[in-house]
C-alpha cells in the first residue's frame, strides 16, 4: 500500500503508555492446496471468533493520515459502505516494537480530541476504527521478546488513548511469526474477544502455509477477524489447483483466496484485496463489478470465470479497499457497488 507523503510534515512526539503488560523464517516454496471436498459441497457459514461488533459480511477500507494526491478526508465522511476503517498509520518510534500515531495536521482537525470524537461517532454508527501498522514505507520490527512486548504495550496504549476497537497488520518489510503472535496475544489478552484484529498480507505471503504472514495468521486465528490479501501490484500466482493466474482479473481473486480457504483459515476470515481505482496501485486494479462477481463465485458458485471451486464459502468475511481516499476522488465507484453488494450476500 502506497503510504507516500507530498505535504503536511507530522510532528514528533512520544505517547505515554498507559497499559503495561507482559507479554519461522520462509519457505520459500509455492505450495497448491487440493480442493479437499466435491463438486457442489458448500463450506458452512460461521463468524470467525471475537470482534462481535463486525457484521458477517464486511467492507475493510484504509482511511489516510497524510496527504498523496488523492483526497483530503475527514474520518467523519468516510462513507457508511465500510465496516471496519483502518487509519493509516502507525509511526515506529525509536524503540524495537514501539508505535505511536501523529495526526497530520494538513487534514485540518482543530484538536486530536475533535479527531476522537469521529472515531467515536463512527463507532456508535456501528463501524468498528483501528490502527494500521506498515504499510508501504512503515517498517515496525518485531523480532525478540522485548520488541513484542513494546508492541503489545503501545498498541493497547493507542486502543486506549484513541478508542481505537484493535489494529490492522500490513507490515511489508517482512516479519518474525513467533514474536509478532506474541504480540497479538498479548493484545487478545488485554482487550478479549471485542478486538477487531485484522491483517493485509501481499500476494506471495499468502502463497504458502510457510510464510511467516500466513504462520501468523493461522498462530492467531482463534482471534483473528478477518485477512484481506493485497491481489495487486503482484505478479502473476499460482491458484489452488496449481494453476497460474494473472493478476487483474476474478480468477486471480477467486484461485488465490482459495489457497487460505483450503489451508486453514475460516471463510469468515478471508475477504479480498483490491484498489479502489486504478491510481490506487501500480498494478491489479479490477472493476467494482469483477469484485462483485468473485464474490458471487466464492460464496454461491456463479460468475465465476475460468476458476471454479469445487465447494462454496458462503460465510465469506467481504471485501477490502485501498483506499477510503481513493474511493472519494473516484466519486465512490468502488464503496457504492461493492458495499451494497457485500450487504446483500447470503
Amino acid at each position: 500500500m502506497d503510504n507516500t507523503r507530498t505535504v503536511g510534515a507530522r510532528p514528533t512526539r512520544r505517547r505515554p503508555l498507559s497499559l503495561v503488560l507482559g507479554a519461522g523464517a520462509f519457505a520459500g516454496v509455492l505450495i497448491t492446496t487440493a480442493l479437499s471436498a466435491g463438486a457442489g459441497a458448500t463450506e458452512p457459514a460461521g463468524q470467525s471468533p471475537g470482534a462481535q461488533q463486525v457484521p458477517g459480511h464486511a467492507v475493510t477500507g484504509y482511511w489516510h493520515n497524510f496527504d498523496n494526491g488523492s483526497v483530503l478526508q475527514r474520518l467523519a465522511d468516510v462513507p457508511d459502505d465500510f465496516d471496519i476503517i483502518a487509519v493509516s498509520f502507525a509511526d515506529s518510534t525509536a524503540v524495537p516494537g514501539e508505535i505511536e500515531f501523529n495526526l497530520d495536521p494538513v487534514l485540518g482537525y482543530a484538536s486530536e480530541q475533535e479527531f476522537k470524537d469521529e472515531i467515536a461517532a463512527k463507532q456508535a454508527d456501528g463501524k468498528s476504527v483501528i490502527i494500521s501498522v506498515g504499510g508501504e514505507l512503515g517498517n515496525v520490527a518485531v523480532n525478540d521478546p522485548a520488541s513484542a512486548d513494546a508492541f503489545t504495550r503501545s498498541t493497547l496504549a493507542l486502543m486506549d488513548e484513541y478508542g481505537f476497537d484493535g489494529v490492522d497488520i500490513d507490515l511489508e518489510h517482512g516479519i518474525n511469526a513467533t514474536y509478532l503472535t506474541q504480540a497479538m496475544e498479548g493484545i487478545h489478552a488485554a482487550t478479549g474477544d471485542s478486538l477487531v484484529y485484522t491483517m493485509a498480507p501481499q500476494t506471495l505471503d499468502m502463497q504458502s502455509t510457510g510464510s511467516p504472514y500466513f504462520q501468523l495468521a493461522l498462530n492467531t486465528k482463534d482471534f483473528l477477524t478477518v485477512v484481506n490479501t493485497q491481489y495487486y501490484n503482484s505478479g502473476s500466482m499460482l491458484g489452488c489447483d496449481g494453476q497460474v493466474y494473472a493478476a487483474g482479473t476474478v480468477d486471480f481473486l477467486t484461485a488465490l483466496a482459495c489457497i487460505q480457504l483450503e489451508s486453514g483459515l475460516d471463510a469468515s476470515q478471508v475477504g479480498l484485496g483490491v484498489p479502489a481505482s486504478p491510481n490506487a496501485a501500480g498494478s491489479g486494479y479490477v472493476a467494482p463489478e469483477v469484485v462483485t462477481a468473485a464474490l458471487d463465485c466464492l460464496t454461491q458458485g456463479f460468475n465465476c470465470g475460468n476458476f471454479v471451486p469445487d465447494r462454496t464459502y458462503p460465510g465469506l468475511r467481504g471485501a477490502m479497499t485501498w483506499s477510503t481516499n481513493w474511493d472519494a476522488h473516484s466519486g465512490y465507484a468502488w464503496s457504492s457497488v461493492v458495499g451494497p453488494h457485500v450487504r446483500g450476500l447470503p
